[in-house]
């Protein structure tokens, strides 16, 4: 490579950084807000989980269809992905464990629904010559309560009227700005255990009426219904911590690179320079 190639080089390097430096920025202050949604919505949601234990922990049986285990003959499978690339492996590897999970049912012959969030899913699950519901791909980057909640409610009536034995989500659960992981959780039939055995709040700070049970059938509903907006929140909160890092390491090589780039072109102007003081003091010994 010549001075005037390897000079074109670092200028196309440090155009490319300055790019990958503003998309970093970007996810930046996409993670900042994508994390104040999660925390405006953790109080009514560890409230309404406080609650939900309490009355589960007073009643000593629950009657609900929402927790009905049957033999899964037809389930759905709500995987979720990004729409647009350039955030590591974080594509990869959720779409990597759908496909896990897809694999598990489909070898047991199980009649599937697959409802991918995100073009990235959606395109995976193509690839494979699978059909797919894009219902919920609208609401992949605004992700609000509202549509979200309707469509778990639908999923919740189609489950109390057998249609569907199981719903699972998969998705990224951001654990930190450096770390994110991948996630397998099922949706319906929800799983009461862990929160008969979490009471938080006493019962005589509730006056409850008509009764316990009506409650907690009002209340399990809602709770499932945060569930599936939480995992939305969560993964695009995951999505924008993984193109962050992943720019912040492209940034971060591209320094190196320019390094590299720059010593190859400081060590060719001096072997050129060395070579022309060479000429000139042999021809003046010559001459």
């Amino acid at each position: 490579m010549n001075l005037k190639e390897i000079k074109q080089r670092i200028l196309s390097v440090k155009g490319t950084q300055k790019i990958t430096s503003a998309m970093k920025l970007v996810s930046a202050a996409k993670l900042r807000r994508a994390q104040a949604r999660i925390e405006g919505m953790r109080p009514y949601q560890l409230k309404l989980d406080a609650m939900l234990s309490s009355f589960l922990g007073s009643s000593e049986s629950v009657d609900s269809p929402y927790i009905a285990e049957r033999e899964v003959k037809r389930a759905v499978v709500i995987p979720i992905a990004s729409d647009s690339s350039l955030c590591g492996s974080f594509n990869s590897n959720i779409i990597r464990l759908a496909n896990d999970v897809l694999d598990g049912y489909m070898s047991q012959d199980t009649y599937l629904e697959i409802m991918p969030v995100g073009r990235k899913m959606r395109d995976a699950i193509r690839k494979r010559g699978l059909d797919c519901d894009e219902t919920l791909m609208e609401y992949c980057a605004a992700a609000e309560y509202s549509p979200v909640a309707n469509m778990a409610y639908t999923l919740m009536e189609r489950f109390v009227k057998g249609e569907i034995d199981k719903v699972e989500l998969v998705y990224t659960h951001f654990h930190s700005a450096a770390k994110q992981i991948p996630v397998r959780e099922t949706f319906l039939p929800i799983d009461i255990t862990g929160m008969k055995g979490n009471k938080q709040l006493p019962d005589d700070m509730f006056i409850v009426e008509p009764s316990n049970d009506e409650l907690v059938s009002a209340l399990l509903p809602k709770v499932i219904a945060l569930r599936l907006y939480t995992a939305m929140l969560d993964s695009t909160a995951a999505e924008h911590a993984a193109r962050m890092l992943a720019m912040q390491i492209a940034t971060d090589n591209a320094d190196d690179l320019i390094s590299e780039l720059v010593l190859e072109y400081n060590k060719g102007r001096q072997q050129a320079i060395t070579n022309e003081l060479l000429d000139i003091v042999s021809g003046s010994v010559n001459g």
